[in-house]
């Protein structure tokens, strides 16, 4: 390949890359800029907020369940301080 069809070939090369990249990025600025990922992110975010509130109601769960354990624990102690 002669020197000058070289040029040309990475100019316009370079050119229709910057284009495409301009592109994209206009592209994924307005998908963003309406709310919206890839719909495979959105089910992932979505199945992630899922389990986080799982999660967080297990605990809570949890949480119930200890106070009343110690409840109980204080009451059986309240009661052998009585004897």
């Amino acid at each position: 390949m002669s020197t000058p069809v070289f040029v040309v070939a990475i100019v316009f090369g370079s050119v229709v890359l910057i284009l495409g990249i301009i592109a994209g990025t206009i592209l994924m600025a307005i998908r963003m800029r309406h709310g919206g990922g890839f719909r495979a992110d959105r089910n992932a975010e979505a199945e992630e907020a899922r389990m986080i509130q799982e999660i967080f109601h297990g605990l809570s769960r949890l949480e119930q369940r200890v106070e009343a354990l110690e409840t109980i624990l204080m009451d059986r102690k309240g009661k052998e301080g009585d004897r």
